[in-house]
C-alpha cells in the first residue's frame, strides 16, 4: 500500500485528488494564477458511476483563455505534470475539449479504506484538532478550504426521528457484526469492547486488512460493495470539504449510506461457504463493515447530534 500517501494529510478523496491538481497548477505558467486556482476544489466532481471512484475536472476549460493556450495543449501539459508525482495513485485522462479525469487505483483505494478502520473514532477528538487517521498521530494543518473538525453539533432535536432509526440500527448492525467477528476469530481485536477505547476498532491481525488480490487488484467487487464504496468516498468529501458542506442534508446523506449497508449486507455475504473458501474476502467485507461504522458514527453523532448506538 501507498505509506507515503497525502492521507496522512487528507483524509477525503477529493482533497486528496485536489492536493495534487493544486500542486501541478502552481507551477510554470501557472503559477501566475494561483489566485483563482484556490477555487478549483469547487470545480472537481465524483462522478456517479459506482464501479470505480472517478473525479472530473472543468478547471482548464476556465484557464485556457486566460492561460492564453489551446484547451486540449494546455491539459494534454497538466496531465504529463501530474503522471510525474502521482501516476501510482490515480490515472489522469483527458477527454475532449477539455475535461481532466481521476480515477483512484485499487492500491489508493485500499489504503484509503484502511485509513478510515485506522481512524475509527478518531476524527473530531474534543480537542479540536484533526489527526491522521492512519499513519500517525500529529496534529494536521487543515487545507485551507477546510475546516478543523468536529462539524458543531446543530442544536435542533432530530426532525426525523423515525427513519433515523434506520441509520442508528445500520451503525448498531455493524458494530455487532464486527464483535462476533472477532469472538469467532475471523480478525483480532485488541479492544473487543468499543465503548472502552478512544478508537472503535484497534485490529491486530490482519493488519493491513487483505483489501487487495495477489495482482493489486481490490476484492470488493461486488455492485452492492462498490456502492458502498462509493458512497462513505461521497460522505466523507461533504465532511471534510468547506464548498459542499453548508448545503448538505445530512439526514438524506446518513439514510443513503444505511442504504447502502444493508444492500451490501444483504447480497455480500461474511459467514458460511465464504469464509471458509475466501477467507481474506471474508476479511476486506469486514473491513467495509468497520469503516462504514466510522463514518456512520461520525454522521450521527457530529452532524445529526444523535446518538450512535452499539446495540439495540
Amino acid at each position: 500500500m501507498h505509506h507515503k500517501l497525502l492521507v496522512s494529510k487528507y483524509t477525503s478523496v477529493k482533497q486528496l485528488i485536489y492536493s495534487y491538481f493544486l500542486k501541478t497548477l502552481s507551477i510554470n505558467t501557472y503559477k501566475e494564477k494561483n489566485i483563482c486556482i484556490k477555487d478549483e476544489i469547487n470545480h472537481l466532481y465524483k462522478d456517479r458511476n459506482e464501479s470505480s471512484v472517478l473525479y472530473i475536472s472543468s478547471v482548464v476549460l476556465r484557464l485556457s483563455k486566460s492561460q492564453n493556450r489551446k484547451t486540449m495543449e494546455l491539459a494534454n501539459a497538466i496531465a504529463s505534470d501530474l503522471l510525474k508525482i502521482c501516476d501510482d495513485v490515480f490515472s489522469v485522462q483527458i477527454v475532449p475539449p477539455g475535461w481532466i479525469h481521476f480515477e483512484l487505483t485499487d492500491s489508493t483505494l485500499a489504503t484509503w479504506l484502511q485509513s478510515l478502520v485506522k481512524g475509527s473514532g478518531e476524527w473530531g477528538v474534543g480537542n479540536g484538532k484533526r489527526t491522521c487517521p492512519q499513519f500517525s498521530q500529529v496534529p494536521l494543518s487543515p487545507c485551507p478550504l477546510v475546516p478543523l473538525l468536529p462539524a458543531p453539533r446543530p442544536s435542533y432535536p432530530c426532525p426525523m426521528p423515525n427513519s433515523l432509526f434506520a441509520v442508528q440500527y445500520a451503525h448498531a448492525r455493524c458494530c455487532s457484526l464486527v464483535l462476533l467477528a472477532h469472538r469467532e476469530g475471523l480478525i483480532k481485536l485488541r479492544e473487543p469492547v468499543p465503548n472502552t477505547s478512544p478508537a472503535f476498532w484497534d485490529v491486530i491481525s490482519p493488519n493491513p486488512l487483505p483489501w487487495l488480490n495477489g495482482d493489486g487488484r481490490l476484492r470488493l467487487n461486488h455492485p452492492n460493495e462498490r456502492r458502498l464504496i462509493a458512497e462513505l468516498v461521497q460522505v466523507v468529501d461533504n465532511i471534510e470539504c468547506a464548498d459542499i458542506k453548508g448545503s448538505v442534508k445530512w439526514e438524506k446523506v446518513a439514510l443513503s449510506l444505511s442504504q447502502a449497508f444493508e444492500n451490501f449486507w444483504s447480497n455480500c455475504r461474511i459467514w458460511g461457504e465464504v469464509k471458509i473458501t475466501s477467507p481474506e474476502l471474508t476479511q476486506a467485507r469486514l473491513g467495509l463493515l468497520m469503516a462504514t461504522q466510522s463514518v456512520l458514527r461520525f454522521v450521527l453523532e457530529e452532524s445529526l447530534g444523535i446518538i450512535a448506538p452499539l446495540e439495540l
